[in-house]
């Protein structure tokens, strides 16, 4: 094979290196061969994180049976009728009893792993078999958990769905970051200028007519204080944001706060959203009171967009690094496993308090997801949060260069 020519022809490199370097090009090579062989070998991690993604997909699925369909299934185990609250109570706990075995035990087995050579390398990336089994098994052991130990990780469970939007925000601001100073580099500083402008004032006018949409749908009425309060906050946060970005000892630019001001804007429509059926305040929660095809088209994206934020958030371990490297050295891992597994599991509690709207003494009906008061201040909350980490990440350098220039030399 083309790995021993490689390694024959190095003979001076130290065993250890050689060992990575075998490893690294093991999985290249691997690229080559059919998706059953990279499957059944274990060889290429690049492709074990969409079988991950899958695994998520599934329990998402689970998740959401065992809510909505958990009444009938599970009627006949006495031990479940203990569950305090609405009626939907045992549906919610079910949920809860889904995301307790995701992810926890891939996570454990891989933290801190950052060579190739290492056994646990194979173990992230083969033994799918075995993890089948693993998978099964952690799906049918918490259903045998008493259901006290389940309302206390559901409490668990709310610290760990906030870790998990924190780790996402910051993941998202990063890329905004990233995406601004490719477009600002001496290298494509030119050639970006007119796109830089043109993506920055479409990204305003999105902003702007979100903002008065939101208006019109759920603030239709002046006595829709709550409303009216929580879309002007959110025009004040755009407006902080561009000043900070624009101020002379920042100079960032209008894309960024552009960028970011349609995740602020998004995190808006999405508290609106939330609100329960019934407020008058609320019409589009009233047009789609009744269960339609629109109502289930939008539940499947919900949960298809939870997933691809989980893969895209757990493959982007490098916005955490306190030591960032230019190029990633041979022999170490594509991408942090442990880091990867941890958003994935963390991703697990998020989606339990989507699918129970952050309450589980809260009824939720068939087809929908993150609904409730609870989510909706949630909501809220995070987009406060995400505008404070946006405006200290443009201050932070700022703040830094003026102490190191007031320490004596």
């Amino acid at each position: 094979r083309d790995v021993h020519c490689v390694v024959e022809g190095d003979m001076d490199s130290s065993a250890s290196r050689s060992s990575g370097n075998e490893t690294e090009n093991a999985i290249f090579n691997s690229k080559a061969e059919s998706c059953w062989g990279q499957f059944r070998n274990g060889s290429n991690p690049w492709m074990a994180r969409y079988l991950y993604a899958l695994m998520f997909l599934v329990w998402n699925i689970l998740a959401w049976i065992a809510r909505d369909y958990g009444q009938g299934a599970l009627k006949e185990m006495q031990r479940l009728e203990g569950c305090h609250g609405a009626q939907d109570c045992l549906g919610a706990e079910g949920v809860l009893r889904v995301s307790l075995g995701c992810f926890f035990i891939m996570f454990l087995s891989t933290v801190r792993m950052s060579k190739l050579q290492e056994p646990r390398n194979v173990w992230h990336s083969g033994w799918w078999s075995v993890k089948t089994v693993l998978l099964v098994t952690l799906t049918i052991v918490p259903f045998l958990v008493p259901s006290a130990f389940i309302q206390l990780y559901g409490e668990v469970a709310h610290f760990g769905a906030g870790v998990f939007l924190l780790v996402q925000l910051i993941s998202i601001i990063c890329f905004i970051m990233w995406l601004n100073n490719c477009c600002q580099s001496d290298k494509d500083s030119g050639k970006c200028h007119v796109q830089v402008i043109l993506f920055a004032a479409a990204a305003y006018v999105v902003c702007i007519v979100g903002i008065v949409l939101m208006y019109i749908w759920y603030a239709p009425d002046t006595s829709c204080l709550l409303n009216i309060f929580f879309i002007t906050w959110t025009l004040v946060l755009l407006q902080l944001m561009t000043s900070v970005s624009l101020h002379p000892k920042v100079n960032a630019g209008f894309l960024i706060p552009g960028l970011m001001g349609l995740y602020v804007v998004f995190i808006c429509w999405c508290a609106l959203r939330s609100e329960p059926a019934g407020e008058i305040c609320n019409r589009k929660a009233e047009a789609s009171h009744s269960t339609d095809w629109l109502t289930i088209i939008s539940f499947i994206v919900a949960i298809l967009a939870i997933v691809i934020a989980t893969f895209s958030t757990g493959i982007d371990s490098q916005c955490f690094q306190f030591r960032k490297t230019q190029a990633r050295a041979a022999g170490n891992v594509p991408y942090g496993y442990g880091f990867f597994h941890f958003v994935f599991a963390t991703g697990a509690m998020y989606f339990g308090m989507l699918f129970i709207g952050w309450n589980s003494h809260y009824p939720i009906k068939k087809w929908t997801i993150d609904v409730g008061w609870t989510s909706t201040w949630v909501r809220i909350v995070n987009e406060c949060v995400a505008v404070c980490v946006f405006i200290w990440m443009l201050v932070a350098p700022v703040v830094g260069k003026s102490r190191q220039g007031a320490e004596p030399h």
